[in-house]
């Protein structure tokens, strides 16, 4: 490992200990750079998600080292159960030689300090309670060369210097801002709303998600563009909430907790998802989708996970592809890093959005023309009442809205999702 120059030097410098940030410095620590990993609040924090993973994000685990065992407080499930049309339909993951036959469930509070943690273990310097302001900037070639932070309780102010930076810090993404890069307006935005109920249905092995859901609050029953989820958490509780889209009208009017509170109100009485059994309160956040913020590198500075608006449009899925940016940006520095000169580390660096671009691209502009089509409720609603009841059809589904398919020898349905992925416009 390169021995660091000094506590606030370092080769790369991570902003933000997300998973995608976790990731990025693990790979990177593991390849022997000196990695500054810096986290603006304190281990354990919350993070609003649903806090179900699908076999992407196990496969990311697993390439971790991670210890995904049930007595490490693992809960296992098989599938995803989807709800609606008046149809209940199981489908279990896809067997499938690129990723594992099953997902897991975790708490957001401790799955990011696992991760984080895991950096560290790999060699990773984490700063908690770093809170990183404005980037440091070389006047003459206008790159990034560190950032200005405030430390600790006291928030001592310090800086820290590398010659590359990763924005891992989400969705509001403040170093990318100040580096000038701005959210595109042209692509889907989604919000998640959440909260966790103590409910017999705790122990579930299936995800479940439920593709039409009803606002049947005012005089007339509306469908709003987005779907439900009920995740079981193994813990005596559930994590029940909603992801909806920024592609109807609907959208800026509603009120989405009470919209959330009025939907569990909905539900049997005997699953517990009442006022009485909620035990924290209902949070949201934004989920940014489908290369939401480019390029995703450009002067020193490359973007992971939310910041550069990962999210996969199909189903609101964020961290199994907030750690592959991160392992695929750590692949790009890695390899920059033991170039001669500076002109053949930039080469290098130009690479990281065109494979964003080779592995996600197709695939999100598939993901965007799906988005402008569920946010009309009436198509929604026929997909919903038709669709379900075609297993083939929704199996082909589970494995396009999940992004589940081996890219080689895979069966039919892999052969045409991969080849529309492909044929799709990257942008």
């Amino acid at each position: 490992m390169t021995e660091p120059l000094s506590d606030n030097t370092a080769d790369v410098i991570v902003v933000g200990a997300g998973p995608a940030g976790s990731t990025t410095a693990y790979h990177l620590a593991r390849s022997g750079l000196d990695v500054l990993l810096l986290e603006k609040t304190e281990f354990p924090r919350e993070k609003v998600c649903g806090d179900g993973l699908t076999p992407r994000a196990v496969k990311q685990l697993v390439s971790m080292g991670i210890d995904i065992s049930e007595e490490a407080g693992w809960l296992r499930n098989k599938g995803l159960r989807i709800i609606g049309g008046g149809v209940r339909l199981q489908l279990d993951w896809p067997d499938l030689a690129s990723f594992p036959d099953y997902g897991l469930v975790r708490k957001r509070d401790d799955f990011d300090e696992q991760l984080a943690r895991q950096a560290q273990k790999a060699g990773a310097r984490l700063y908690e309670r770093c809170n990183v302001g404005a980037p440091i900037v070389d006047d003459r070639t206008g790159r990034i060369t560190g950032v200005k932070a405030k430390l600790g309780e006291e928030k001592r102010e310090v800086t820290f210097h590398a010659p590359l930076v990763v924005a891992a810090d989400g969705n509001s993404t403040r170093l990318s801002l100040a580096m000038g890069l701005h959210r595109r307006e042209d692509r889907p935005m989604g919000v998640a709303v959440r909260t966790y109920f103590t409910s017999p249905r705790h122990d579930d092995d299936y995800l479940e998600s439920w593709l039409e859901l009803w606002d049947r609050r005012g005089p007339q029953d509306r469908l709003l563009p987005g779907y439900g989820w009920v995740f079981g958490m193994g813990d005596g509780t559930s994590n029940v909430g909603l992801g909806v889209l920024n592609t109807s009208d609907s959208f800026k009017e509603l009120d989405w907790r009470e919209v959330l509170k009025a939907w569990c109100a909905s539900m049997p009485e005997d699953w517990g998802y009442t006022p009485d059994n909620m035990t924290g309160p209902i949070r949201g956040a934004a989920l940014p989708m489908a290369f939401n913020r480019q390029p995703h590198y450009t002067r020193g500075l490359l973007l992971v996970g939310d910041a550069g608006g990962l999210v996969n449009p199909f189903n609101g899925e964020g961290i199994a592809y907030a750690m592959e940016s991160g392992q695929l940006a750590a692949d790009v520095i890695v390899q920059a890093h033991a170039r001669a000169t500076p002109a053949q580390r930039e080469i290098a660096l130009q690479r990281y959005p065109r494979v964003l671009k080779d592995t996600y691209g197709g695939y999100y502009t598939l993901g965007r023309a799906f988005v402008k089509l569920i946010g009309n409720p009436k198509v929604m609603q026929i997909a919903a009442q038709r669709g379900l009841t075609h297993p083939l059809l929704m199996k082909f589904t589970l494995k396009l809205l999940a992004n589940l398919t081996d890219p080689t020898g895979g069966d039919a349905m892999d052969r045409i999702i991969n080849g529309l992925s492909k044929v799709a416009p990257k942008a």
